[in-house]
């Protein structure tokens, strides 16, 4: 299976490398593009400053540019957080789209969209402050509106962005679970 993978906006970090590294064992190719251009972040104020000196529109630009090569072949997108907003908005874009494995954060959806059935998983921190449970429930149904076939896991406890063992938010088991859940995800499609 191909795979795109994007990190968050702490960047491409080396938890995001890990979990690539994991997911080529399994067999898969994993592309990880770094649409921060080698600069990563500490703090979450660090990374929404390197996110907003890039700008919303540079980084879908670098995203498009960095799965281009390989949409034709039928991609799961995948992503952290920012990572997982970036994905979510390519995968809805394109009709070859195998899957889309969102780790801690989605995003609007656009009014014309429309997939056939793309299968959806997301894992989110239960509460999560970036994800609440009003967003979540609208997320949910309109991307159930759009055609994706789309599961919710919640992670009880845990911080938001708690795949990340540097951060403060990393929870062991629930990085697990995920990294367990997700990979039988992409391995189904």
């Amino acid at each position: 299976m191909d795979i795109i993978l994007f990190h968050s906006m702490y960047g491409l970090r080396p938890a995001v490398s890990a979990w690539a590294e994991r997911l080529r064992a399994a067999g898969h190719q994993v592309h990880v593009p770094d649409l921060f251009g080698g600069e990563t972040a500490d703090t979450v104020e660090g990374g929404a400053e390197l996110k907003d000196k890039i700008g919303k529109e540079e980084l879908l630009r670098r995203a498009i540019m960095a799965a281009a090569p390989y949409s034709d072949r039928g991609l799961v997108y995948a992503g952290f957080s920012l990572g997982g907003s970036i994905a979510q908005t390519l995968a809805l874009g394109d009709e070859k789209a195998r899957g889309l494995l969102l780790m801690h954060g989605t995003s609007d959806i656009a009014e014309n969209a429309s997939v056939d059935e793309l299968p959806v998983q997301l894992h989110v921190a239960d509460p999560d402050p970036f994800e609440t449970h009003d967003w979540l429930t609208t997320w949910y149904l309109r991307m159930r509106q759009v055609g994706a076939d789309v599961e919710v896991f919640g992670h009880p406890g845990a911080g938001h962005l708690y795949t990340d063992p540097e951060l403060p938010d990393y929870d062991s088991a629930a990085a697990e679970k995920t990294w367990q859940v997700g990979l039988a995800f992409i391995e189904s499609l």
